[in-house]
């Protein structure tokens, strides 16, 4: 069930793009994995490019496959970023865009990673991949340099998160900070938001429920620890950057997990950005609400570039 009003938005023009949204149409249930990648790659080719950077050039990471962006000669820290995508579509060009702005706005170096995506490659997959591309870009100089921050959105947010779990458990080098925006972490779905804005706002939920279908088939494992952040013991973990969307069904679950890190002493910039919806990042282009919304994730990246705790 959904509300009606879509006038509380946060531009006209991300109201237009809400509503059009709405319009009766298959859903990713009913098309499969093929054509709404296929749909996703037609929509990215009809989509500036964005900044022009010194160099953008894809890379082996120990195996996986990552894209290297670089602003200029001088390098100001290295970002791994991990895309969104229900773990089953996204991929290095549908966030091309949000990387170029990304590294042209912090003046870090972006390393985007192709990580595995379900139903073909099921859990822990794509974690692992993100893991051995922080690995990769940590210790090869080439590769970036500088401080480290690991960022996603969606279920790249979930992945970096995971990934961090993963790192302190191991009693490895630990990131500097992670970056989370919009992020799934209880796959269970079971908080309010769910329900209350479960279809008509850009990304219902049963098409997150059949990424997480296709990503964990066992249901009995979605309350897991190494599945679900929300439910892991999250002490030790690096600085956090968590924002949420106002109108996005995934807000309630960013928002415990962002409590979750505070309450373990977890230092935790939490923004809940109003008037907003799901996969802001990649709707510059749409609403210049969305694009506002995303340079102030930009600015927090580079804020924690330039903080001594990094």
């Amino acid at each position: 069930m959904r509300p009606a009003q879509t006038d509380e938005l946060a531009d006209p023009e991300l109201t237009a793009f809400v509503e059009a949204a709405r319009a009766p149409g298959p859903s990713v249930r009913e098309l499969g994995a093929a054509a709404v990648r296929r749909a996703q790659r037609e929509r990215v080719m009809a989509r500036p490019r964005g900044p022009e950077l010194a160099e953008v050039s894809d890379r082996d990471a120990a195996g996986v496959p990552v894209r290297v962006y670089r602003p200029g000669s001088v390098r100001r820290g290295t970002v791994v970023y991990a895309h969104g995508g229900m773990w089953t579509i996204g991929d290095l060009d549908s966030h091309d865009r949000v990387c170029r702005r990304l590294a042209a706005t912090t003046g870090a170096t972006v390393v985007a990673v192709d990580y595995r995506r379900a139903p073909e490659h099921p859990w822990p997959a794509a974690v692992d991949d993100v893991l051995t591309a922080i690995t990769w870009a940590s210790e090869d100089g080439d590769a970036g340099g500088g401080p480290l921050v690991v960022m996603g959105d969606s279920a790249g947010g979930h992945l970096v998160a995971l990934a961090c779990l993963r790192l302190r458990d191991a009693g490895g080098p630990m990131p500097g900070a992670q970056v989370l925006v919009c992020p799934n972490t209880d796959l269970t779905l079971s908080l309010p938001s769910t329900r209350t804005l479960a279809t008509g706002w850009g990304l219902d939920v049963d098409d997150v429920a059949w990424g997480v279908e296709g990503w964990v088939p066992d249901p009995g494992m979605r309350a897991r620890p190494d599945v679900s952040p929300l439910f892991a013991q999250v002490g030790g973990l690096p600085r956090a950057v968590v924002v949420t969307a106002e109108y996005d069904p995934l807000r309630d679950e960013g928002d415990a997990y962002a409590a979750r890190l505070v309450e373990a002493g977890v230092p935790v910039t939490h923004r809940r950005e109003p008037g907003m919806v799901h996969g802001f990042l990649t709707l510059d282009t749409v609403s210049p609400a969305a694009a506002a919304a995303g340079e102030r994730v930009f600015a927090d990246v580079a804020a924690l570039m330039e903080s001594p705790v990094v």
